[in-house]
C-alpha cells in the first residue's frame, strides 16, 4: 500500500484492513475485473478506492469512473475518494442529478482524474461531450445488485461502459445478489473474478432486531414514542413518498424533531436533512429506499421499518445503516401480527437476533409484564416508611381528639354590671322625678 495511505489509516486509528479490502486489493491493482461481495458497512468504498487510485497518473485526464444509485451515495463516495486522491495530488468530483449542471461542466474542464456520479447525469455529460472517456482505465459499479436490477438501469450502465475502451477494467461491488449481477459476463462481455467474503466478515457490530406489534393507524404515534426514547435517533423507512409526507406533517404537529429525505427534494434539501440527523438536530429522518444504499451515518442508533419489507435484500440494505464497522445498533420493525409472523419466516435462516419488543417508560423492553411489575415495585412505599407514616398519622389524630375534648374557657371580658338583671320597666319607674313634680 502507498505509504501516504498507511499514514492516513494510522490517523484514523485503523489497525488492519477489513476482509473485502484485503481480498480485492491485489486483483484490482493488477487490473483484473472483479465482482466483490461483502456485508453492509464493511468498507467496500475503501476496498476499491485504494488499489485503483494507485494505478492512476496525476494530470492525465479522467481515468476512473464510479457509478452509484443515488445522489447522497455519490457525494459520500466522492468525499472519501477525494480525501485519498488529494494525498496523491489528484482530484475527484461528483456528477449528479439535482445539482447545477453548468457548475459540473466547469469542474470537468479541469480534467479531474476521478468522477463519481449517478448513471443518468453521467451519460448526459458524456453525450454532451463534457466528459471524455478515451483515457478511462477503470469503471466501478457500486451497489451493483440494484444498478443492474432493472432493464433501464442496466442499459444505462452498459451504454456508459460502452463509451470506454474495450479493455477498460470493470469492478462490481454489492452486499447482496441479483440475477443480472451473476450474469455480468453476458451483459458486459467479461469474465470477472468473484470474491465473496460475506461468510467470514465479522466487521458488523451486534444488532438487535425488534418486532413491535402496531396496527397501521397507531404507527405514527409509535414513532412519536420512539422519538422520546433516551438517546434515540433513526432512519425511518417507508414504502412511498406519500407516506413520508403524511407522517412528517403529523409528527411535526406533535412537536417531534423530524426531517424528510425523498427523491422529490433538491440535492441541497437532501444534504441538509442528512446533516441534521448526523448532528442529532432531529430525532427521526423519514425516507424511502433512496437512503437504503451505502449511506454511512456514523454510530446511527437505529433503523425503523414503518412497514416490514417483503424481500430479504431490501431488509439487509435498510438494516445495514446501523451497526456499521463494529458499532452496536437496533432495527425496529413495526407491523401487525400477520406481518411479523411472515417476516420471521423470511428471516429464519439469516441468524438475526430477533426479539419481541414493547415501548414502555421511555425504553424498549422485551418482557412487558416484568417491566410493569418492576416499575410498580419501585413506586411502592417501603414498609419502614409506611409504619412511620401511620405512626405520624395516629399522633395527629390523637392530638386532634384531645383538643376537641378539652373544656372551652369563657372569655374574660370586663362588663358594666350596673343594673344587670333588672327589668327595663323597673329601671324606668325608679328614675328620679323632676323638682317640678
Amino acid at each position: 500500500m502507498n505509504p501516504k495511505f498507511v499514514e492516513e489509516f494510522e490517523k484514523e486509528k485503523f489497525t488492519e484492513l477489513s476482509p473485502i479490502q484485503s481480498a480485492v486489493y491485489e486483483p484490482l491493482a493488477a487490473g483484473k475485473n472483479v465482482v466483490g461481495y461483502a456485508p453492509t458497512g464493511s468498507g467496500k468504498t475503501l476496498a476499491y478506492t485504494m488499489p485503483l487510485l494507485e494505478t492512476l497518473l496525476p494530470k492525465d485526464g479522467t481515468q476512473l469512473l464510479v457509478l452509484v444509485p443515488s445522489q447522497e451515495l455519490a457525494i459520500q463516495v466522492n468525499n472519501v475518494m477525494g480525501r485519498f486522491a488529494s494525498l496523491l495530488g489528484m482530484k475527484s468530483i461528483a456528477v449528479i442529478g439535482g445539482a447545477n449542471v453548468k457548475r459540473q461542466y466547469e469542474k470537468l474542464k479541469k480534467r479531474p482524474e476521478i468522477v463519481v456520479g449517478t448513471p443518468g447525469r453521467v451519460l448526459s455529460v458524456i453525450n454532451e461531450k463534457k466528459l471524455k472517456m478515451h483515457q478511462l482505465t477503470a469503471c466501478v459499479i457500486d451497489e451493483a445488485d440494484q444498478m443492474l436490477a432493472d432493464e433501464e438501469s442496466l442499459a444505462l450502465c452498459r451504454e456508459i461502459v460502452g463509451h470506454a475502451k474495450a479493455d477498460v477494467q470493470v469492478a462490481f461491488f454489492s452486499a447482496t445478489d441479483s440475477k443480472n449481477l451473476t450474469d455480468v459476463h453476458h451483459w458486459f462481455g467479461i469474465e470477472p473474478e468473484v470474491i465473496d467474503v460475506r461468510q467470514i466478515d465479522q466487521t458488523q457490530g451486534h444488532v438487535v432486531h425488534y418486532l413491535i406489534e402496531s396496527p397501521v393507524r397507531k404507527r405514527v404515534d409509535m414513532l412519536r414514542k420512539l422519538a422520546n426514547l433516551d438517546d434515540f435517533a433513526g432512519l425511518v423507512f417507508f414504502d412511498s413518498t406519500t407516506q413520508v409526507k403524511d407522517a412528517a406533517e403529523k409528527l411535526a404537529f406533535q412537536h417531534v424533531a423530524v426531517g424528510e429525505l425523498s427523491s422529490g427534494q433538491s440535492s441541497q434539501q437532501r444534504k441538509q436533512a442528512l446533516t441534521k440527523l448526523r448532528k442529532r438536530q432531529i430525532k427521526l429522518l423519514l425516507t424511502t429506499d433512496v437512503a437504503a444504499r451505502g449511506l454511512d451515518i456514523v454510530a446511527l442508533p437505529a433503523v425503523v421499518n414503518f412497514d416490514v419489507p417483503r424481500d430479504l435484500n431490501t431488509y439487509i440494505h435498510r438494516s445495514g445503516r446501523t451497526g456499521r464497522m463494529g458499532a452496536e445498533g437496533v432495527v425496529i420493525n413495526l407491523g401487525n401480527d400477520h406481518d411479523l409472523r411472515q417476516f420471521k419466516q423470511l428471516a429464519r435462516d439469516e441468524g438475526y437476533d430477533l426479539q419481541t419488543g414493547y415501548v414502555y417508560q421511555h425504553q424498549i423492553v422485551t418482557d412487558l409484564a416484568a417491566a410493569q411489575a418492576e416499575n410498580k415495585q419501585e413506586n411502592k412505599p417501603s414498609k419502614k416508611k409506611s409504619k412511620k407514616v401511620r405512626a405520624q398519622h395516629k399522633e395527629t389524630l390523637a392530638a386532634e381528639k384531645k383538643q376537641a375534648q378539652a373544656p372551652k374557657h369563657k372569655k374574660n371580658r370586663k362588663r358594666d354590671r350596673k343594673n344587670k338583671g333588672k327589668p327595663k320597666h323597673k329601671q324606668h319607674q325608679e328614675t328620679p322625678t323632676s323638682p317640678k313634680d
